[in-house]
């Protein structure tokens, strides 16, 4: 009987050290899954939703698609009126959290939220995730909610009061994008946490596996919720995978401050099928690769930079109200890039398009073996710079391509021709401090820029300080905030225009940012308040974070060729060559290079096969350099086997 014990509590222990080990192994390689936006906005429904888990269940599975996520505002009423940024469409419970629809979500009623479709896609063999957006609802707020303590089951009492909504949203900090969606917490108040863990312990309790945070990261970080957040997540008896999106201008320094707490984290505004989206991801992806930003330690797990998701297949159109109901704008080629630079840069791979019309060339896009293997388990992933080309006179035309591209928004300064680029940065960053008060024709009330300028002629980048108090008039319920912006001042663009410099942007933007400059009619918003430091930094009251300027000469030219590689579990060697050009480009690497950058390899001593990963292509026994001819827009995948 004793030992009949000692044998039981054993398998006990085992048991619970099983668990614990399974749950800190999160997010071991890239998550990989299907996510609704690209081709449905927000507008799916429950049947929609199913019915894609199926088809997922049944083809993308098999190949380690296991997520199936419900993107944004599955808790809006799809009614005339109902768009992304309306306000008063949404459905919440008592407490001010968001609840599915009903009309699109049936089985929702009663109380129900995802639970039923979470059980579903669980019978699938796959996960269930869900999109959420920052801190809580202007709905609520409006409505004045009471806050649910969880602990009790009962409204959240505190000092002998009862909380409430109004008394944790900041208002001053509304998503930049949905201003009229949500707002912030306020997490040093413990009603702040208490609706915030009400919120997360809920999606626990309806099966979620997966959670995608907007609006926290990139130029809008709110690193209070996503810590908060990240806490919760670690004392729930649900495993849920933690992903940050978007990360418009984020760098590898801003990342370091959060990558430990979450899964993934968007590093790009959204990426959508043009070619110029395609291109802006090389250079973000080159400097988290530098910084090993793949596969830190993460939430009890590891955390990875994410590209966004691949907007392949059958899509819909950004913004709108219906969809899908067109094909993708990227020719074959550029998919093709697209996923390899996805794939070589172990980025999370979430495959956007209607999995319904799924054709047989999408499909084995993001099912090729080869590059979900280097997705999965390639290491020394980095970019090669060591690569030269030769360009065919030959030109690449196709009418429904975008030739044209800028990666970021540009500021132009008013007295001079030069083009400059806003930059947000963490502030203990020494490229952030380059700010002073300098005069500019006998006119002392300017802030410029100096810093980091490669020319000492140069005139400085600079904008005009204006009091903020002369916008209170026109808002009078904020005149009670005024302490809060002491000695923070509008930037304005130059003398005659009313333009204020606005630190996020007041809609979703794609990753090539095009026509929109970052300034915007000046306004009572935290977004345009800023501080200058006596340490030479200028932060920004939104998000905290610090500018940066810089001439549009000093930024990395993502034209021409590019080239990466990474090593296999196997002893492979890959070697991705990129031709970004409109015309064919040979593109050629030294063996002996690729021995430097890859120590340890057989590359130096032994004799190498090679084949191409797309084409199928037999290269035979490789000699002292490797080249291969690449269609425009186009990338090559080279494999080594080498003895």
């Amino acid at each position: 009987m004793k030992f009949l014990f000692l044998f039981s509590f054993l398998c006990f222990c085992l048991g619970l050290l099983s668990q614990r080990v399974s749950s800190q192994d999160r997010a071991s390689t890239p998550p990989r899954g299907w996510n609704s936006y690209d081709s449905f906005i927000w507008t799916i429904s429950e049947e929609e939703f199913l019915q894609s888990s199926d088809i997922i269940s049944k083809q993308l599975l098999p190949h380690g698609y296991e997520y199936a996520v419900v993107d944004y505002l599955w808790y809006r009423r799809k009614v005339p009126g109902a768009y992304v940024d309306s306000l008063g469409f949404d459905v919440i419970d008592e407490w001010g959290r968001p609840i599915p629809d009903p009309a699109r979500w049936p089985s929702s009623k009663g109380g129900k939220g995802f639970t039923e479709v979470a059980a579903k896609v669980h019978s699938l063999g796959l996960k269930f995730g869900i999109h959420v957006m920052r801190g809580i609802s202007t709905q609520a707020v409006n409505a004045n909610t009471p806050i649910l303590d969880t602990a009790k089951g009962t409204a959240y009492e505190e000092s002998g009061r009862k909380w409430t909504a109004q008394d944790i949203g900041i208002k001053e900090r509304t998503c930049a994008w949905m201003n009229n969606g949500f707002m912030s917490v306020n997490t040093e108040l413990g009603a702040g946490k208490a609706f915030l863990r009400s919120l997360y312990q809920q999606y626990a309790e309806w099966g979620v596996d997966f959670v995608k945070n907007d609006c926290v990261f990139g130029e809008d970080i709110d690193v209070p919720e996503i810590s908060f957040v990240s806490e919760v997540l670690k004392q729930l008896d649900r495993p849920i995978l933690y992903s940050l999106s978007p990360g418009t201008r984020a760098t590898p320094t801003m990342a370091k401050g959060i990558s430990g707490l979450v899964n993934m984290y968007r590093i790009t505004g959204d990426d959508w099928d043009s070619w110029g989206d395609v291109l802006a991801h090389f250079d973000v992806s080159r400097d988290f690769a530098a910084a090993n930003m793949m596969g830190a330690n993460g939430l009890l797990g590891k955390s990875w930079p994410d590209l966004d998701m691949l907007p392949l297949g059958w899509l819909s159109n950004a913004g709108s109200n219906d969809g899908p109901h067109r094909y993708t704008n990227l020719g074959l080629r550029e998919q093709r890039t697209q996923m390899t630079l996805w794939s070589m840069a172990k980025s999370p791979l979430m495959f956007g398009g209607d999995v319904r019309k799924l054709d047989d060339t999408t499909y084995g896009l993001i099912t090729n073996p080869t590059l979900l293997e280097i997705n999965s388990f390639s290491s020394n992933n980095k970019e090669f710079p060591y690569v030269s080309s030769n360009l065919s006179a030959r030109a690449f035309k196709n009418d429904d391509l975008v030739h044209t591209w800028q990666a970021r928004r540009h500021l132009t300064d008013a007295k001079s021709s030069d083009t400059h680029v806003l930059g947000l940065t963490t502030c203990a960053d020494v490229k952030a401090m380059g700010w002073s008060i300098q005069a500019v024709d006998q006119d002392p009330e300017h802030i410029c820029w100096k810093g980091n300028s490669r020319s000492k002629r140069r005139a400085p980048f600079c904008l005009n300080k204006r009091n903020p108090f002369v916008l209170i008039l026109l808002w009078d319920e904020d005149i009670i905030d005024k302490q809060k912006y002491q000695g923070k001042v509008n930037l304005l663009a130059s003398d005659k225009m009313d333009l204020c410099l606005h630190a996020s942007p007041k809609r979703k933007l794609t990753s090539k940012e095009l026509k929109r400059g970052f300034f915007s009619p000046c306004r009572w918003d935290a977004n345009q308040m800023w501080e200058l430091n006596s340490n030479g930094t200028l932060v920004n009251s939104y998000s905290g974070l610090c500018a940066t300027i810089n001439s549009v000469e000093a930024q990395a030219n993502s034209q021409g060729v590019r080239s990466w590689i990474a090593t296999g579990q196997k002893g492979q060697i890959y070697v991705a060559f990129f031709n970004l050009n409109d015309g064919w480009a040979t593109i050629t690497a030294q063996k002996s290079d690729l021995a430097k950058e890859l120590p340890g390899t057989k590359l130096s001593r032994g004799s190498c096969k090679g084949t191409e990963a797309w084409s199928g292509q037999d290269l035979g026994i490789i000699g002292q350099t490797i080249s291969f001819s690449v269609i425009p827009h186009g990338a090559a995948v080279i494999v080594l086997q080498c003895t």
